[in-house]
């Protein structure tokens, strides 16, 4: 099970990662990182929304309700441009703090 803080953190990246791929609602979305993650991650909508909201607020993503096959309305997120690159942005910031963990727990030599 992750931290409260390290899940927070993440949730950004995985989003955006996530919606990079195509556009999803909600419970698909997390569904989609209870999957990825073999269940140490399982979200409900108050960690979700939440992050929905604020990357749709900073133009990250964009959003639109349509009714589904069963009648019901959900909305959907689509990643913008300006979303693909805070995602290039957030790649570079793991893939570092990843790499240094990696040589100090002596997991692989560091990449320069």
């Amino acid at each position: 099970m992750l931290t409260r803080e390290l899940a927070g953190a993440s949730a950004k990246p995985l989003i955006l990662s996530i919606l990079s791929s195509g556009e999803s609602y909600g419970y698909a979305i997390l569904q989609r990182i209870e999957d990825l993650s073999d269940g140490v991650l399982s979200w409900d909508d108050s960690t979700l929304y939440p992050v929905l909201h604020r990357l749709e607020n900073d133009g990250l993503l964009e959003s639109s309700w349509r009714k589904a096959d069963n009648g019901r309305r959900r909305k959907y997120y689509l990643i913008t441009s300006k979303g693909l690159k805070a995602l290039e942005g957030e790649k570079k910031q793991w893939l570092c703090v990843d790499a240094i963990l990696a040589e100090l727990w002596g997991l692989q030599p560091r990449l320069t």
